[in-house]
């Protein structure tokens, strides 16, 4: 019997099975979505094989893992502090409420919390979509303070979701107003049409705006917003069946490209 152990672990929404020795040491992984079998260690194949044998579905490729592109070389040369891409979504609200709590009872709730509850849901829905050719980026800080919440890299293009919590209210649009209930109205497409210019600009692609509502009772449109699409939580992962405009290749470069927090410094 192999003395080999098989780790199951997620990454990007991506699962990936490593074998190591009992010490630890990878041996080799198994990519499910690729079909293949990464060997770091040809003279361990057969024992690889052996213990990857009750997870394995169908033929598989075995083999050295594959050489790096330049895509992948460049996100390996980020350093740690550089690297968007480990960001949770609503990153910045949790780290602003892990500093600022707030007080513990309210009459209101606290605003950053239903913030963080609407980024948080539709940055799994979009995380869902990883494994379709697609990469999500969370709360990518712009210069003076702002940020993207989401950004969504993927064969059907770039698009800048910024999220709104709607919770069982009426959300009314009449381009630039966004009325959320019984508040007053807010001029919210312009900023979220101005967030996917200053990622077009730091990225030179083109990159569609998107206002993403969290579970709205009604939405009605009274002007219909320009550029802008509008979507519903549960309506985020039919970005996956959008494609034709980006190649695999040019969804990895731009990811590289989108993850480095120094891209984004130079706006």
């Amino acid at each position: 019997m192999s003395a080999l152990r098989v780790i199951p672990t997620w990454r990007h929404g991506r699962e990936r099975l490593y074998v190591c020795h009992p010490d630890g040491r990878n041996v080799a992984w198994y990519d499910r979505e690729a079909a293949r079998v990464n060997l770091l260690s040809e003279d361990r194949r057969e024992d690889v094989l052996q213990a990857l044998r009750p997870f394995l579905t169908g033929p598989v490729a075995v083999g050295p893992p594959p050489v790096p592109t330049p895509a992948e070389l460049a996100r390996l040369s980020l350093h740690p502090d550089d690297d968007l891409a480990p960001n949770r979504p609503g990153e910045a609200l949790l780290v602003a409420l892990d500093r600022d709590p707030g007080p513990a009872r309210l009459l209101r709730p606290d605003p950053r919390r239903r913030a963080l509850e609407a980024e948080q849901t539709v940055g799994e829905a979009l995380d869902r979509i990883d494994g379709a050719g697609w990469h999500t980026l969370h709360s990518v800080p712009l210069p003076g303070g702002d940020r993207i919440h989401h950004l969504a890299i993927g064969p059907g293009g770039l698009f800048a979701v910024h999220t709104l919590y709607a919770r069982k209210q009426r959300v009314r649009i009449a381009d630039p107003l966004v009325a959320l209930g019984r508040h007053d109205p807010q001029p919210l497409l312009r900023r979220v049409r101005a967030a996917a210019d200053r990622a077009s600009y730091a990225l030179t692609a083109e990159v569609r705006p998107v206002l993403a509502l969290t579970g709205p009772a009604g939405v009605t449109v009274e002007i219909p917003p320009r550029e802008v699409r509008v979507l519903r939580d549960t309506e985020i992962v039919g970005l996956a069946r959008l494609g034709g405009l980006l190649k695999p290749a040019d969804v990895e470069a731009l990811h590289a490209m989108a993850r480095d927090r120094n891209t984004w410094t130079r706006l």
